[in-house]
């Protein structure tokens, strides 16, 4: 297939629907695209049906190129990670897979514009997470959850303010940040460097103040980021983690039982903040982000120092914090139901302590005037009490 077909296809899906965040090309299924959180076919002219194993290779052939990374990446790996441009028009995320013996792909779609803190909707403290000087800043969630759109604000808001150098790690480089009062310097795995312990390795060598790790995969990574964290380097990275409780232990876990303790005096030291943010269909159409945010305190240090108990607990911490800026996930959804950006149904769906929340949406509803309970009818009967 020719780039320009290719692009035509690409360009046809953008304009049956521009606010597609995913396109999949599968072996068997027509051309289907993710809109707000729902797969639908995308009708092209002139119609291709179901496409056949051989028409997604030649799409993915198209996408590789000349690129000879990519195809050893494909063979011994089964997968592999690229970055595709629609000129002047879209930027994405691909990942082209082998599956049953076919080819797959899914392209994420990419803003071409770096977002911001305001435009997004950030909670007010990442104002603070930009003014940090050195620490550890970890943003997780599930793959597609936005953990890059956020870091990508977070930079920008940095770029903006500060004189320094950044350095990105990225697979593959999703935003393009400009230099502005900061100079950004972006390199792509594969391309640029080999591995994200490696690549973490030399930045250590390259004068920069603020390190972005596109993705903490390892042992190895989450040491030297807290070797650099603890070096008067910001480090920000990802994890794949659905809480933030449930991050600080998975980073211990990477360790042996015999270097827990130190770990956990590292950690502790070193942490900054922990943002854990899922993605929620949003009332009236599109997707909003649920925070839970962990800000290191003497309280939370504690609890990573020396562990959780069944009266101590980071949730715990995080519930008793607002006015340090800390959340969970249950408090923003509230917020989120008061204001009317989602429903009860999602908000429960999405909810970390349903039982809880339940609670907190009655009070809500309560006040609102709204019914709380589908029970009715209830009398009491003429003759209770009567002899």
């Amino acid at each position: 297939m020719l780039r320009s077909q290719f692009d035509h296809i690409i360009g046809q899906v953008l304009d049956h629907s521009p606010s597609t965040s995913d396109i999949f090309f599968v072996a068997g299924k027509p051309l289907q695209a993710e809109v707000h959180g729902k797969l639908e076919n995308v009708p092209l002219d002139p119609a291709m049906g179901p496409f056949s194993p051989a028409q997604t290779e030649s799409c993915a052939f198209c996408m590789m190129g000349q690129n000879q990374r990519l195809f050893d990446d494909l063979v011994q790996h089964g997968s592999c990670d690229l970055s595709y441009e629609l000129l002047g028009r879209a930027r994405f995320r691909v990942n082209i897979f082998s599956q049953r013996g076919a080819l797959s792909i899914v392209m994420r779609q990419l803003s071409m514009k770096v977002p911001t803190v305001e435009q997004l909707g950030l909670p007010a403290i990442f104002h603070e997470m930009a003014h940090e000087k050195f620490g550890l800043v970890l943003v997780t969630g599930a793959t597609g959850s936005g953990k890059s759109t956020t870091l990508a604000a977070l930079i920008d808001s940095i770029n903006a303010q500060f004189p320094v150098h950044i350095l990105t790690l990225e697979d593959p480089v999703e935003f393009v940040h400009p230099h502005k009062m900061g100079t950004v310097n972006q390199r792509e795995m594969g391309q640029d460097f080999d591995a994200f312990a490696s690549g973490l390795r030399a930045a250590l060598r390259q004068a920069p103040k603020v390190i972005l790790v596109g993705e903490i995969r390892d042992r190895e990574t989450i040491e030297i980021a807290m070797q650099a964290a603890e070096t008067g380097h910001l480090v920000l990275g990802t994890l794949h983690t659905s809480d933030t409780g449930q991050t600080i232990n998975r980073i211990i876990g990477m360790f042996d039982p015999t270097e827990e303790h130190l770990v956990r005096q590292r950690l502790g030291e070193s942490l900054k903040f922990v943002v854990s943010q899922r993605l929620c269909p949003k009332e009236g159409g599109g997707r909003i982000a649920a925070f839970e945010i962990l800000r290191n305190n003497l309280r939370i240090k504690d609890l990573v120092v020396n562990g959780e108990t069944p009266e101590k607990t980071i949730y715990n911490v995080l519930e008793t914090s607002e006015t340090f800026g800390m959340m969970t996930f249950d408090q923003c959804l509230t917020k989120h139901f008061e204001e009317g950006k989602v429903s009860e149904e999602t908000a429960m769906v999405y909810a970390s302590d349903k039982s809880a929340l339940m609670q907190r949406l009655d009070r809500i509803k309560t006040l609102r005037g709204d019914k709380v309970t589908d029970i009715s009818g209830l009398e009491l009967d003429a003759d209770y009490g009567k002899e």
